[in-house]
């Protein structure tokens, strides 16, 4: 039996809520401005390539809501979050419009978000392989030579990037770059926080039979002080692999939109927007690994 209730499957690719006004759309969260804190939403759209698709996946905002909201939970003693309440009843006044909200929006303190992406890697994936074997370093972290794709690294690195405008992409840089972007004792924070986050993270996600290969997270200021903002730790902004099928040497399935990546792929779109409709099937099969990541790391089952 799934837990998500039948109110959540109901697709959302846009939000309108009477009587607030959209502060910002990314590509998957709308984000309302509520004076002294934010309510976010998330919907069920979903970007590849940079482009989001006009396709919804079921379920997706609900499962990005209750996993971010699951780890903010589990790493609150390690570092602040943004996370103030999963009820929006008290802020959204039309009764069905916070029935169909009621799982997938949060209120939020507000915080001035850093400019840099934070991320870690534990595992040689993704634009991480690639840059190695071109170099033989991830974003200037030196590693030892002969690694394989998918290898376990010897310690969790931080691996920032660039914070690109809509359209572009992020890009990978060095700590001495993201030191001069916010400044030195700043990005040490960052890196420890990370680290430190991502340690967690990958010892619970291996008590439930999952790598987590590496993750971006997203940190902002309050006054001085660092928080944990944006999602966390959700298939969206993490790779996560089956530990029984890890076999080094290739890539991994992962649990997240690589389904919707293989496809548009093999579908001859030029990945310009705009995007093209995605076969139901598709949509659902990567329904179904969004919603198996969230069942495997909390142990929800209905």
């Amino acid at each position: 039996m799934s837990p998500i209730p039948a109110s959540a499957l109901a697709p959302i690719t846009e939000s309108s809520i009477p009587g607030l006004v959209l502060g910002y759309r990314g590509k998957v969260r709308d984000v309302y401005d509520l004076g002294d804190r934010l309510l976010i939403v998330a919907t069920d759209r979903l970007s590849a390539f940079d482009v989001v698709l006009p396709t919804a996946i079921p379920g997706k905002g609900w499962i990005l809501t209750q996993l971010s909201n699951f780890w903010f939970e589990q790493t609150a003693q390690l570092l602040p979050n943004h996370l103030l309440s999963t009820s929006v009843a008290d802020v959204v006044r039309d009764a069905e419009t916070a029935r169909l909200l009621e799982g997938r929006a949060v209120v939020t303190r507000k915080a001035e978000p850093l400019r840099i992406e934070a991320v870690v890697r534990g595992y040689l994936a993704g634009g991480g392989w690639s840059e190695y074997q071109r170099t033989g370093r991830v974003s200037g972290v030196a590693l030892p030579p002969g690694l394989r794709e998918s290898d376990r690294l010897p310690e969790p690195i931080f691996t920032p990037s660039t914070k690109a405008p809509k359209g572009q992409h992020d890009e990978p840089i060095s700590f001495d770059e993201a030191a001069a972007i916010i400044g030195g004792a700043r990005a040490e924070a960052v890196r420890d926080a990370s680290l430190r986050l991502y340690r967690f993270a990958a010892e619970r996600a291996a008590e439930r039979g999952l790598l987590l290969a590496d993750t971006k997270f997203e940190f902002g200021l309050v006054g001085d002080d660092l928080i944990f903002i944006d999602e966390a730790l959700t298939p969206d902004s993490s790779r996560y692999w089956d530990a029984a099928e890890w076999a080094p040497g290739r890539s991994q399935p992962s649990f997240d939109k690589q389904i919707v990546r293989d496809w548009l792929l093999d579908s001859g779109w030029d990945k310009q927007p705009p995007g093209p409709e995605l076969p139901p099937e598709v949509a659902q099969r990567t329904a179904d690994r969004y919603y198996e990541a969230f069942r495997r790391l909390t142990g929800r089952d209905g």
